[in-house]
């Protein structure tokens, strides 16, 4: 069965607390769930007033997704073309992303939605791109001369390679850290206990696997680093 984390949006704290238009939403995003059939592992809810651009939800709704290889589904596209800033977080989450009243606009119709919502945020930094074209102009030499020699030089031999592999461990790690910490504080603190635990929640492996005993150690040790 699909996995989605349902995220709720509304405008301003009033209809936050007395749930208008929240439970429409809910409404139909249960409804999509329905017809997949697909099962609801969270719903998160968000309030946004004035230009809030800081979102602990949509963060927390896009944190669980992507731990747990799920979608998130919001009920609907209306009036996300003026967000910018919340259409370039999902973009750049790289999460599937579903609204419920338009299944086809996926990622790649966020995107573009995202782009053209930044236009004016371009334009305003025309004169800036324009003053590094006059630099560049003026032969300046912008950046560090030797920034691609140093890469070519650490990219010789496997270094660089498991650099990269642990580099993507440890941030898959961090990932997890608060669903470490929340099944530590509900008792569950046994390697055992815990590859069980992110299992059922079907969370995987940096290598898309399941959680055994030496994977949990393994994340024990880097989230202890």
């Amino acid at each position: 069965m699909k996995k989605i984390v349902c995220y709720l949006r509304v405008s301003t704290s009033r209809q936050g607390s007395s749930g208008l238009g929240l439970e429409a939403q809910r409404q139909a995003i249960e409804h999509y769930a329905t017809s997949l059939p697909a099962s609801i592992l969270a719903t998160y809810t968000e309030i946004e007033t004035g230009k809030l651009n800081t979102r602990p939800q949509l963060a927390q709704a896009l944190h669980l997704t992507k731990v747990t290889g799920a979608t998130l589904v919001i009920a609907k596209l209306d009036r996300l073309s003026r967000n910018a800033a919340f259409l370039m977080t999902l973009q750049d989450a790289g999460v599937r992303f579903i609204a419920a009243d338009l299944p086809q606009a996926n990622n790649l119709t966020i995107g573009i939605m995202a782009l053209v919502a930044q236009q004016e945020a371009e334009a305003i930094s025309k004169r800036t791109k324009d003053a590094l074209q006059a630099a560049k102009r003026r032969r300046q030499i912008l950046g560090n001369p030797n920034g691609a020699a140093a890469l070519k030089k650490a990219a010789k031999g496997n270094t660089a390679a498991i650099s990269v592999i642990k580099a993507k461990a440890d941030h898959h790690a961090a990932d997890l850290r608060p669903v470490i910490d929340s099944l530590k504080g509900e008792g569950i603190i046994s390697l055992g206990n815990i590859a069980r635990a992110l299992n059922a929640r079907g969370i995987l492996t940096p290598r898309r696997r399941t959680w055994h005993k030496t994977s949990v150690s393994n994340l024990l040790t880097r989230l202890c680093a």
